[in-house]
């Protein structure tokens, strides 16, 4: 099944990622990649963000006098992170049109790691409009294969082409690219970035998605950081100093830019450093910014014979085109055929 880079030059691809209209039927079955393990603190946020008044997911002493004997996972957490650990492959939708039915058959807790699959029960092509309707099944389970939550609505999918970013032409249907892997029962798996084989240099990578920076993101960024730079976090001070405008702290939009290159750069056992790092132009509340990464180069590990070793410079654009942070990494990648952790993960 193709995957989701399309070509936009020689040796250039722009990543989209969600299928098509097109490209559904009934019957179709997805693994989504990857998951997410729940913590205490997620169950907290949720309910204090919605005004959740239930105790009994954020008071343990409460909890402890229970049957769960412990804070319960609010199930609209769960509901967002099936939903969301699914937008790889349902990333076209231009809505959510209803939910039939949401069953929690089983109870989560801090700590607890899930994953979400779906099965696609029917498609209405509709007229002729940008959109058709797709019905889907989705499923939250555990590493087990314990299903924990059932979720079966409708989604508004555009046809291909039709979505206002959308690439024009057809995916790159070259066998690296692939989307997805194929089980032995038909079920499509969905794969987590190119393995060091399939990089060739002077491969060029034009990163999705965007990244819109918010004012509180800039606040929080440095608290958590002890960076009291009084121009992320002082309003009057930016006021009187700044011209109003916000700046984003430079080692967020470094760590941002770095992050939207990971659904390509996504099988990396580790980061071995970076050089030439340049920050240009300032970044302040409010812009959106674009990744792209080449590679520069490749050679083997010396010391690793089941990794290979990759030199990328990746580069991050606001939207009046200005480079606004660029560097060179040296990523440890895995070969494609290295004893992974992949298969043992369920990836």
């Amino acid at each position: 099944m193709p995957g989701f880079y399309y070509p936009i030059g020689p040796q250039r691809w722009r990543e989209h990622w969600g299928l098509p209209l097109e490209s559904f039927a009934p019957g179709m079955r997805f693994r989504h990649r990857p998951g997410i393990t729940l913590s205490q603190r997620d169950n907290v946020e949720e309910a204090l963000d919605t005004f959740n008044a239930a105790m009994l997911h954020y008071d343990a002493h409460y909890a402890e006098q229970t049957t769960w004997k412990r804070p319960l996972m609010v199930s609209t957490a769960t509901v967002q992170r099936v939903v969301g650990m699914a937008n790889k492959t349902y990333g076209d939708r231009a809505a959510i049109l209803n939910f039939d039915s949401i069953t929690l058959s089983a109870p989560l807790f801090g700590g607890d790691t899930i994953y979400a699959e779906s099965e696609v029960l029917a498609v209405d092509a509709g007229g002729t409009g940008p959109t058709g309707a797709v019905t889907v099944e989705f499923r939250c389970v555990k590493p087990d294969g314990a299903v924990v939550a059932k979720l079966r609505g409708t989604l508004a999918i555009h046809r291909r082409g039709a979505a206002p970013d959308a690439p024009q032409g057809e995916a790159d249907p070259d066998p690296r690219f692939s989307g997805y892997r194929t089980e032995a029962d038909g079920t499509l798996t969905e794969q987590v970035g190119l393995f060091f084989e399939d990089f060739r240099e002077g491969d060029s990578f034009l990163h999705a998605p965007r990244r819109s920076f918010h004012a509180h993101e800039c606040v929080e960024y440095g608290r958590r950081a002890f960076d009291t730079d009084p121009r992320t976090q002082d309003l009057d001070w930016i006021a009187r100093h700044g011209a109003g405008r916000m700046k984003v702290p430079e080692t967020f939009v470094i760590g941002a830019a770095a992050a939207l290159s990971t659904r390509s750069f996504g099988r990396v056992v580790a980061n071995l450093g970076w050089t030439e790092i340049r920050l240009p132009h300032p970044v302040h509340a409010g812009d959106t910014v674009q990744a792209e990464s080449c590679v520069l180069g490749k050679r083997d590990s010396k010391s690793r014979p089941h990794e290979g070793i990759l030199s990328v410079q990746t580069e991050a654009r606001d939207m009046q085109g200005r480079i606004v942070v660029s560097y060179r990494r040296d990523l440890l990648v895995y070969r494609r055929d290295a004893p992974t952790p992949y298969a043992a993960a369920g990836y």
